[in-house]
């Protein structure tokens, strides 16, 4: 409903009645119940699904079987099911709280979410203190959602946000990441960014990249985060294909790149620096914000080509067929502009590309191992015959 009066395309519609979740199951054969901590049902329609929820109500002790808090108030379940009004009022966020009813074909609003939608402000329903302790992740939906809609957050609701961050480390990791993908991956990941760098939400989410942030060298750190971040927005706004690991990748590049230079230091080799220097920031990093292993190993893949990248020599020809060489290729272009490598490195890998099979061949031969062109040798003179 939100997105429709704002004049935006839906990405879905929620469904939302006073049947309970096995109410639902025994009229759609085609349905699934999902969940613990909020009970759902999924109906199924081709490879479509239509989520249904279940009016929420208020809980009137705090015995409530149905309900189940964590030490801090974090609300670890909640089943207990409410009228539409009572329903409104539990919602996040005053925008959030507006129905469609299909019956009159008319706007439902019991919580001003109307008014707050047209003067642009993101403002909670209830205490915000209480409401983010509830559910810490609603700090990242309203950096989100305060990104994607160009709204001001409320100042009631924008306080606690620099104050209750620690909260976030109780989250599940996995649910986490669910969340990392909505704030990056929406076409704002940019202003998301800025957001959480400013209420210092950031670290709780890249603990190491936040680290990295603030000791600049040359001012590659900051810009090639960013730079990163402008290219994937670009690329959603353009309808172009996003993965989530090349984001990632680009979040913890700067992390991986320092512990690289330190195992060099030591002796090792670039390669195992790198496999190594890998492995133990995805491994601190996914007790935090958890990451599926398709997307590790394709960030693990992209960090370790870019040693390939940069040799250049007759090996390139072959590299240009690897399966993840456009994604490295792109992250190269991202580091050269940022300053950190060579831009004519990234250069050549442009032109290579769009140059015929024959002048691969010439390009490639014109270099050595090393990525430098190669000198012509002078021609010895022979000595003069006596």
């Amino acid at each position: 409903m939100r997105d429709l009066l704002l004049g935006r395309e839906p990405k879905d519609f929620d469904v939302a009645t006073d049947a309970t979740p096995e109410d639902v199951k025994q009229v759609f054969r085609n349905c699934r119940l999902i969940g613990r901590r909020f009970r759902l049902a999924h109906v199924h329609f081709g490879r479509e699904i239509i989520e249904v929820a279940t009016f929420r109500g208020m809980h009137e002790t705090t015995s409530d079987q149905a309900q189940q808090d964590s030490e801090n108030g974090m609300l670890l379940r909640d089943n207990v099911y409410g009228t539409i009004e009572e329903d409104a009022m539990r919602r996040d966020f005053t925008i959030n709280a507006l129905y469609y009813n299909i019956g009159d074909f008319s706007v439902v609003d019991y919580a001003d979410g109307l008014k707050d939608l047209q003067a642009g402000v993101l403002r909670l329903l209830g205490n915000p203190e209480q409401r983010y302790r509830e559910d810490p992740v609603r700090m990242l939906r309203a950096v989100r959602f305060a990104a994607k809609l160009g709204f001001t957050i409320n100042p009631a609701c924008e306080k606690p946000l620099f104050e209750s961050g620690d909260l976030l480390d109780g989250v599940p990791s996995a649910r986490l990441f669910e969340e990392v993908l909505k704030l990056f991956l929406g076409g704002t990941a940019l202003h998301a960014f800025e957001k959480l760098r400013h209420f210092d939400l950031f670290r709780h989410l890249f603990p190491e990249t936040d680290e990295s942030l603030s000791h600049e060298e040359q001012g590659f750190p900051i810009t090639f985060v960013i730079r990163g971040l402008k290219n994937t927005d670009a690329r959603v706004r353009a309808d172009k294909p996003v993965t989530p690991a090349f984001l990632l990748a680009v979040f913890l590049w700067e992390p991986v790149r320092q512990r690289m230079q330190q195992l060099e230091a030591k002796g090792e080799s670039r390669h195992d620096a790198m496999m190594e220097a890998g492995s133990e920031v995805i491994g601190r990093q996914v007790s935090r914000v958890s990451i599926p292993k398709r997307f590790t190993l394709q960030m693990r893949e992209i960090w370790n080509m870019q040693h390939r990248l940069e040799q250049r020599g007759k090996r390139a020809i072959r590299l240009l067929e690897h399966p993840r060489f456009r994604a490295a290729y792109d992250f190269l272009l991202l580091r050269a502009e940022s300053g950190e490598t060579d831009l004519a490195l990234a250069q050549w890998w442009t032109e290579i590309q769009e140059v015929s099979e024959e002048r691969r061949i010439e390009m490639a031969s014109a270099t050595g191992a090393g990525g430098k062109k190669r000198r012509r040798r002078k021609p010895r003179k022979r000595p003069a015959a006596e």
